[in-house]
Parts: C-alpha cells; structure tokens; sequence
C-alpha cells in the first residue's frame, strides 16, 4: 500500500482507468436513453483516457529539463493535458476538467496523502461544475461533488482509505441519479459519465497497492439502477443530454458582457453568485495555472445590468479584454472600461508581423458524408469530422489561418468540445465564437448570411439568430427500445425527430418523411433544404419535393445529397 501518491502511481491509474472503461465501453454507450444512434458516452470516455495514456507514455522518453514542479506534478499535468486535448463529448469535457483540478492541486506536490487527495477532489469538483455553464443533477457532476465530499469526510491521511471514501461515495451518488433525473429512473439506467468516472475512481484504488485483509469490496454499480423500476422497458420522456451552449439572446438578456480577469479563486466564487443573480447564459472558466489564474467571464445581461456586471469584475480583480454587445442582432456598442488593458474582445491583439491573418476571419463546421463536406468546404470553410476530440478543433481552427473564428458544432454533443476547443484557441491569440447549431441544416443557414461588411461580433449574432431560426428535422433508424412523446419505439422502426424530438414513428421511409415535412410546415416556412443520407433510397428528394409542391406550394425547396451516415434524412426548414 502507498504512503503517498507519486507518478508511477499515476501511471498505473491512468492504464487502469483506460482498461476499465474499454471492459465497460459498451455497456455505457447503452446507457443512452433516447433511440437515436448516438449514444457514445462510453466511447468517448475511452478516446479521452487514451489520448491521457498517450501523453504519459511520451514523456517517458522525453526530457523533463523544460518542465517545472515535481515528478507527480508533471505526470498529473501531462495526463490532464492529454484528456483535455483527446476529450470527445461532453462527458469527455467534464472528465478531463475533473483531471485537471486534480493537476492544478499536485503541481507542486512532494508528497501526497489522505487529505491531499482529498483537497484535490474538492478543487476537481470546482473545475467541473465551473465549466458548465448551467449544472444539473443526477449528472457526473453529482457523481464527482459526492466523491469529493466521501473523501473530506473521512479526515485522514491514510491514502488508499480516502480513495476509497471517494469511490464508494461517488458509487452511491451514481445509484442515486435516476433519483435526481427523472429521464433516467424512466429508463431505468443511471447516468453514463456518472458510470465512467467510478470505473476511473475505482481504478484509482487498485493504482494505490493491494487491498488490505480487512478491507470490505466497494459497491458495485452496473449499468442499471437497484431501484427495481417496474415497465416493460427502457422509457423516456424526451430528449436527453445535458446542453453545455445556449443560444444568444435569451429572453429578457439582450446584451453580451465579456472578459478576461485575473483573480484569486475565492473571489471569483463571490462573482459567480453575483452574475448568476445578474443574468443568464453564466459560463466563468479558469484559463490560467493555479498560482496566477486567469478567468474567461461570460454573461448575458439585461441592458440596465451591463455595468453591474463590469462592476463585479472590477471588485473580484483585474478585468481586461472588456467586450460588450447587443444580442439582438442590431450593431451593438463596444465599450471600453477602466479595469485594465481597454482590450476588446472582438479583436484579439495581433503581432505586426501577422496582422493581416489575425484580422482575417475562418469558419470551422463539424460534419460528416462527402456530399455535406463538399457542400461546407465550397462555402469557406475548414470541415471536421464527427465527434471531434478538442485537438482536432484546436487543429482546424489554426488551419484557418485566421485571427477571428465562427465554430459550427452541429451536434448537442459536441457544443462543449467546440466550447473547450475556443478556450484553448484564445490562449494564442485566437479570438472563437461558437454558434450553438444542432444540425448540418442550420449551419447552413447561419453561413448563408455572413457578411464581411459587418464586425465579427455582429456577424456571430447575425448567425446565431439565422441557425435559431431555422427548425430541424431528422429520419433515422432506432436503435433501442424507448417511450417517446409519439409513442413507444422498439429497435429497427423509423423515428421521424423535429428540433431533436421524436415525433413520427414508422416503417416506411418516404411516408415517414413525407409526415415529418408537414409537421414541420405546418409551423410555417418558405424554404425547405433537403439532405439526403448515404443509404437514402433512390428517388427520395423527387417524392419529397413533389409533396412538398402540392401541400404547401408557396415553400422553395433546395436539396442535396450528403452522404451522412446514420442518419437517412436532414430537414431545414427556415
């Protein structure tokens, strides 16, 4: 058993954790609860601790020289580092943000005990609440705040007691998330990255030395929940997933106040609460090291609240990079204040050498199917795979070359990737706005209205308001059994999904689509966009235009073939 944690440990904790989410990979992705094919939190998980393992594999034959803090330091900051770089997926995101609260509490560590790892879990559960912008519980957020509390409870210095305080709190708290979701106790599963992150405590453990002779086996928590749920089946009530990104221009919150500020921690929980009170669409992320943070500060206000929301800036520490905008899509001002630099947000400071890449602006889409990425790189744009991990973002924003960057996520899972991804870019300079779009479709709407003309920030509102404007359909095959709003589903029917929704359920796919295009007219629109899916039968955008042209006469309809897989057909409708 260690007496403190050092890096071998970590290490051993790292291909622990790998190997255990590999063994339960596929019992993970299937705690998806709603029937559309992408259900890939286990997935995700397993790609994030990969590339962790990659970046500790490397530094054994690299140099240390370069590097500062001690050798446990630097082993939690090259794990960190790595699962933030490889995070795929929200839970990804939020696994590799844990990490790093862990990191910033080793780095300058000697010697780890009981209550060292307990402090790291309280600061790691910081880190991952700060990085959503709205928590909710019954989450792996619930999962990691109980596995921080288990650990400060137990008040010892004895290493491997403490880690096992955390893996058995955090145990519970994961049986306890249908309690908290009522989506989960409707399906009868707990929550996936909840899973995930015990597995990862649990291998945590084993890293510490064998167990001793006394020691009673940690609770074991599969996939689904010991609440004896009664039903036929998995149920759901609607769509599931937590939302990281809002779109701009909430109700009531008409202005953007954004900045960088440097301050003490304890400061910057004062000014959450005050923003929080203040506003809506509250994202406050560390972006700096643990001796002198840097925050990213993120609120939409109500007009009479813009100064109150600099105001607490100024009282919390040192803001600069101030930026305020209008959101609704009329040219905001952009105000300069006396907290610092008078950097605007809008235009990141660019060396004289590169002036004129950092004045040029690039789009990033996240899409997949030759037709559709042909479509996207015929508007300008550098086109991303699906799923992305944050280096792959981070990669596709410098391939812009570009100084101002729009990222198009096209998908609910991949807003908190784009989100990370932005954070990092800024670090270089790189000023990132992501454009909260849940399909292909309304990227293509935001992209249709860009205009040079305008500033960037107005030119991001622009596009916000057109992707929002425009509602989305989706065709695909179901891929378990659910309780949908249109009824039940089992594997293999049709489900017809507006706004990520199921709505039609069927077997045949022309009618399916037919009666997912009227339910969404029926809401109105003047212009369909059609896209076809790699394995959409023959023929299908003539049947679909031809009933279009009859029921609703007045709506254009343009259509493409985008080769997306899973999905047989997009809909657009603006």
């Amino acid at each position: 058993m260690l007496e403190t944690l050092d890096d071998a440990a970590v290490h051993r904790w790292c291909g622990g954790g790998l190997a255990a989410l590999r063994a339960h990979q596929h019992e993970i992705d299937e705690l998806n609860v709603y029937p559309v094919p992408d259900g890939d939190t286990g997935t995700n998980l397993v790609l994030t601790l990969t590339s962790a393992a990659e970046a500790l594999e490397s530094s054994e034959s690299s140099s240390d020289a370069a590097e500062s803090g001690t050798p446990l330091g630097r082993a939690m900051r090259r794990m960190a580092r790595g699962a933030l770089l490889g995070a795929r997926g929200n839970s990804g995101v939020i696994v590799s943000q844990i990490l790093r609260g862990m990191a910033d509490s080793f780095a300058t560590a000697v010697a780890v005990r009981g209550s060292e790892l307990a402090s790291a879990l309280r600061t790691a559960s910081e880190a991952a609440y700060a990085a959503v912008a709205r928590p909710v519980e019954g989450t792996v957020l619930s999962v990691v705040a109980a596995a921080a509390e288990g650990a400060g409870r137990l008040k010892s210095d004895d290493l491997r007691a403490v880690a096992r305080a955390a893996a058995r709190s955090a145990a519970e708290a994961l049986a306890r998330t249908p309690q908290q979701l009522p989506v989960l106790a409707r399906a009868g599963v707990v929550d996936a990255g909840g899973r995930g992150l015990v597995l990862l405590l649990e291998a945590l453990v084993e890293a510490l030395g064998p167990p001793g002779s006394d020691e009673q086996p940690l609770p074991g928590v599969g996939g689904k929940t010991a609440l004896a749920i009664s039903g036929e089946g998995p149920e759901t009530a609607g769509a599931a997933g937590d939302r990281t990104a809002e779109m701009a221009g909430a109700a009531g919150f008409g202005y953007e106040v954004q900045y960088l500020l440097d301050a003490p921690a304890e400061a910057v929980d004062v000014l959450r609460g005050q923003l929080d009170r203040l506003g809506d669409s509250l994202v406050v992320v560390g972006t700096g090291d643990a001796v002198s943070p840097t925050w990213n500060v993120h609120v939409h206000v109500p007009v009479e609240a813009v100064g109150a929301a600099i105001e607490a800036g100024l009282e919390a520490g040192r803001p600069h990079r101030i930026g305020v905008s209008r959101l609704d899509g009329v040219r905001g001002d952009r105000h300069e204040h006396h907290g610092g630099e008078h950097d605007d947000l809008d235009e990141p400071r660019p060396r004289v050498e590169d002036a004129p890449a950092r004045n040029a602006r690039g789009a990033v889409v996240v899409a997949a199917g030759e037709g559709l990425t042909a479509l996207f790189a015929a508007e300008g744009t550098v086109v991303v795979d699906r799923n992305p991990s944050i280096a792959e973002m981070l990669a596709a924003i410098e391939s812009t070359g570009a100084g101002r960057v729009v990222l198009l996520p096209n998908d609910d899972n991949t807003h908190a990737v784009a989100t990370a991804a932005a954070r990092e870019a800024s670090h270089n300079g790189v000023r990132v706005s992501v454009v909260p779009t849940s399909s292909p479709v309304q990227a293509l709407a935001a992209l249709a209205v860009r205009d040079p003309g305008r500033s960037f920030a107005d030119d991001v509102i622009a596009m916000a308001e057109a992707a929002g404007a425009c509602r989305y359909g989706e065709v695909c095959t179901a891929q378990r059994e659910s309780l949908t709003v249109a009824g039940r589903c089992r594997p293999g029917d049709l489900l017809g999904l507006v706004d990520g929704e199921v709505h039609i359920i069927g077997d045949d796919l022309p009618s399916v689509a037919c009666r997912l295009v009227d339910r969404m007219l029926g809401g109105g629109g003047e212009l369909v966009t059609l896209v076809l899916g790699a394995d959409a039968p023959r023929g299908l955008d003539e049947t679909l235009t031809a009933h279009i042209g009859q029921g609703w006469p007045f709506a254009e309809v343009q259509s493409f073939a985008g080769g997306q897989p899973r999905y047989h057909l997009l809909v657009g409708v603006e």
